[in-house]
Parts: structure tokens; sequence; C-alpha cells
């Protein structure tokens, strides 16, 4: 572990509060376009740049390290598996059922790697520093696990849900009064079911049914991740 010293002032991880809105769109770099799974982080450098440009990383070079310190593969492979496990966790708690215990067991060896706040001596008393337990990228992932937790913990587990459109499938956190949302955006998939149950009405189909129709189980983890 190493110890950070950061003055009279809050730790650095404070700088940079990551909401449920970071999770979901950090849940969401795989997504199913035209009926394809297609993974945004390509590469190592593709999550680096994610983290930095959303404040979760201070920079690239946080998370990115050297060629000396950290190989790209590997570090690619730990990004999605953390996040594929983070994804199992939000489908269980939207679908209602257990969640794959190996899911769990990623998720909480993530959030065990989250730096911690402690004291430290200073010249005048005390000042605010931080221990880090894994290294920057080990902290992000902890960070962006963080607030699914704490929604879980505050008895907003209802409020996790996933897209009702099968073309869409996004994992979104419903703000609604009712918490009864179906469409991770009504402007878009809310506005597309629309369509298609009207076209059901026309074609005499049952226009509940439009739109609705899995066309099987989804392979989340995609070509390549671990």
């Amino acid at each position: 572990m190493t110890t950070v010293t950061a003055g009279h002032r809050t730790a650095p991880d404070h700088e940079h509060p990551i909401s449920i809105d970071d999770t979901f769109e950090f849940l969401n770099t795989i997504e199913l376009e035209s009926g394809a799974l297609v993974d945004h982080f390509a590469t190592f450098d593709d999550a680096a740049r994610w983290l930095s440009d959303r404040g979760i990383s201070h920079s690239t070079d946080e998370v990115d390290g050297t060629p000396d310190t950290r190989n790209p593969d590997e570090a690619l492979a730990r990004v999605r598996t953390v996040r594929e496990a983070l994804r199992e966790v939000a489908h269980a708690v939207a679908e209602e059922r257990p969640a794959d215990s190996v899911a769990l067991a990623e998720v909480n060896r993530a959030l065990a790697e989250r730096e911690r706040i402690e004291l430290v001596p200073a010249p005048d008393g005390v000042s605010i520093g931080h221990v880090h337990v894994g290294d920057p990228l080990d902290d992000a992932l902890a960070r962006l696990a963080d607030p699914l937790v704490a929604e879980i913990r505050a008895g907003n587990a209802h409020r996790v849900r996933i897209c009702d459109n099968h073309s869409c499938r996004w994992l979104f956190y419903d703000e609604s009064r009712s918490g009864r949302r179906r469409w991770c955006d009504m402007a878009t998939c809310g506005n597309r079911a629309k369509a298609a149950r009207h076209r059901a009405r026309l074609k005499g189909l049952d226009p509940a049914a439009a739109g609705t129709d899995a066309a099987g189980p989804i392979d989340w983890t995609g070509p390549g991740v671990a």
C-alpha cells in the first residue's frame, strides 16, 4: 500500500465525484448497434481515454502507465471483466433474480481496491491522505462500481432498468416519479416502440408485443472479452 498526503483539503479522489449515470454510461460502452454487439473499448487506450475524458482518472497517463509497468492487453481484460461483472449485477437487479456468484465476487474484488482516506501527521496537526490499495486503474473501476452499490443500499434497486427495446437493451437509472419507465430514452427507443405498436394495430397484430420480442440471449462479453 502507498500512502499519499493531500494536505489540508479533501483527498484527490473526491475531486471527481462519480454519478450513477457515469456508471451506466460505462456499462453501455458495449452495446447493440444494428443487431450487432459493438465494444467501444477496442483497445486499452480507448478505455483510458474514456476514463480521463470523464474525470474518473486525472489523465490517461494515470491509468495507462508505461510499457514497463502495465500490459495493455491485461489492463483491457481487467476493464472488460469488471464491466461484464457489473453488467451482470445490474441485469440481475433489474430482472429480480440472483446475480451470478462469479460476477459478485469480481465486483467485490473491484470494490476492495478502492483507495481509502486516512489521517496523517502534519507539522501543524494532521492532514488528509489516502491509501492506494491497488493502482489507479483499480481505483477508477472501484469508483465506477460505487454508485450502483450505493443505490442498492439506499433501497433504489427497482430503479435499475433495462431498455425494453430489444434492439437496444441499454441499462439506465429510472428517475421517473413512478419508477416504471420502460425506455432508456423516450425520444428514441420510446418513439420507435410507439411506431411499432401503431404498425401492429394497422396489421391487426397484438400491439403489446410489437418491438418487445427478444431475438435470443445476448452474450454481452463480446468478442475477445475475458
